[in-house]
């Protein structure tokens, strides 16, 4: 008979291995910070509120990558840390690879964004403005994020990510171009999981750095809480609740920037084109 983990249990090894691996969490919350601090110069008045303009492919994965760096590695390092003090190889490079192929992952997810938002501007002729459909897909995409918050496929992916030990176990790779392949299937993992409420931060604003921080928060929160339960139904009650306001009364959505209201950055709304 399996032995029921208690809350919190399935996280103490990750935790552990970041007690020893000091350095290698404090280089990743230096990258993170560094980020952020990268992303919040970036994006000064860029926000212009749901469905935000990705801009060109290269300047948007760009600050991806940037947005993601500062975002995860502080929920991830943890596991990160893990994988390091569990390898063979003592090679600082080791760990820097697992990280390089978790961000990997992340920046195929960005394409994938970024296409679907251009496929979806094409195709809408300007439906997803927020005079039009803009604010009802905005507030839909907020109630589907919370949804999947319950769904089975979501318990799966956060149990693989709050289950670090589990993971590389059952993932295990020698050698550099193991780590990498780890680091990426490790995001692949994280995307599961996320994807939702990176969904989220697209119908509130890509840019708002209010907004990245909000989500990085629950996204951490999921990931380390040891009462994993509360940690997804709160997450999944905070995102109906935004649903609802963005659709009866957005302007009662806090540090939402509404398009048409003024403050509009350099750039335009999909589909608004």
């Amino acid at each position: 008979m399996q032995q029921r983990l208690r809350p919190g249990e399935s996280l103490a090894p990750a935790f552990a291995a970041a007690r020893v691996r000091l350095g290698l969490v404090a280089l990743l919350f230096a990258l993170a910070a560094l980020g952020w601090w990268w992303t919040v110069d970036r994006m000064r008045g860029m926000d212009t509120g749901p469905w935000t303009a990705l801009g060109s492919l290269g300047w948007f994965l760009g600050v991806w990558v940037v947005m993601m760096a500062a975002m995860m590695f502080p929920s991830v390092s943890p596991t990160i840390a893990l994988y390091s003090r569990m390898t063979r190889q003592r090679s600082p490079l080791s760990p820097l690879l697992f990280a390089a192929g978790y961000l990997l992952t992340w920046t195929a997810a960005g394409v994938g964004a970024f296409v679907l938002a251009a496929v979806a501007a094409r195709i809408s002729g300007g439906a997803l403005a927020w005079d039009r459909a803009g604010r009802w897909a905005a507030g839909v995409t907020l109630l589907v994020a919370a949804v999947y918050e319950l769904t089975p496929l979501k318990d799966v992916c956060l149990g693989k990510c709050r289950s670090p030990l589990g993971f590389l176990l059952g993932a295990w790779r020698d050698g550099r171009w193991g780590a990498l392949r780890m680091g990426a299937n490790n995001g692949a993992w994280c995307v599961g999981c996320c994807w939702a409420l990176m969904a989220s931060l697209f119908a509130l604003g890509v840019m708002s750095v209010a907004w990245m921080a909000v989500v990085a928060g629950l996204i951490a929160v999921e990931k380390t809480l040891p009462w994993r339960r509360v940690a997804t139904w709160g997450t999944a009650a905070f995102l109906f609740v935004l649903g609802v306001l963005l659709l009866a009364v957005p302007d009662a959505v806090p540090a939402l920037t509404v398009p048409g209201d003024g403050g509009m950055g350099g750039m335009t709304p999909m589909g608004a084109r």
